[in-house]
């Protein structure tokens, strides 16, 4: 059963359902994934988000990824991804995924850049986080286009536009 345990700072609370919305976003993303059947496995996989601000993700940016400089969302997986295949029940009945947080203002701005509602943007990005956590990236070009493929197709099942349409034009 997929679990997502969610922290709010203020700026976020008044927007949506946060709660609901992660729990979409990471599902969707586990769902277009070879890792789908971790969520029926008979304990929690948990996936911690924190809904920031540009601050703390800033701090975070620079002390994990030697950017002084804040970001849209962070990842912070806790499971190697050539492990997530063989995962069985834990000890205590849970599996800690991983983290993500993201920066309230920066993602504010792109979804205005964007014309998007923020809370489109917003799902993107977790389902994006939700992939670096299942161990995929797009540091090369390759990997970056099976991670897009894999975003577009979970941001479908949620019923968002494709994010990146006009970037291929």
């Amino acid at each position: 059963m997929l679990q997502i345990e969610l922290s709010t700072e203020p700026e976020w609370r008044d927007i949506a359902d946060w709660q609901k919305l992660g729990e979409q976003a990471a599902g969707a993303a586990l769902s277009v994934t070879p890792y789908a059947e971790l969520a029926q496995k008979n304990f929690a996989l948990e996936v911690s988000i924190k809904l920031s601000n540009n601050d703390e993700v800033r701090q975070l940016n620079a002390a994990y990824r030697g950017k002084d400089k804040s970001t849209n969302v962070l990842s912070f997986p806790l499971v190697a991804r050539d492990l997530l295949g063989s995962l069985s029940n834990s000890d205590d009945g849970e599996v800690l995924l991983g983290d993500i947080i993201m920066a309230h203002d920066v993602c504010e701005k792109e979804a205005k850049e964007k014309g998007i509602p923020m809370v489109n943007h917003a799902s993107h990005l977790l389902v994006h986080g939700v992939l670096h956590l299942l161990g995929y990236d797009h540091e090369i070009e390759t990997d970056a286009l099976i991670m897009e493929a894999l975003e577009v197709k979970a941001l479908q099942d949620l019923g968002i536009a494709n994010p990146y349409a006009d970037e291929h034009l």
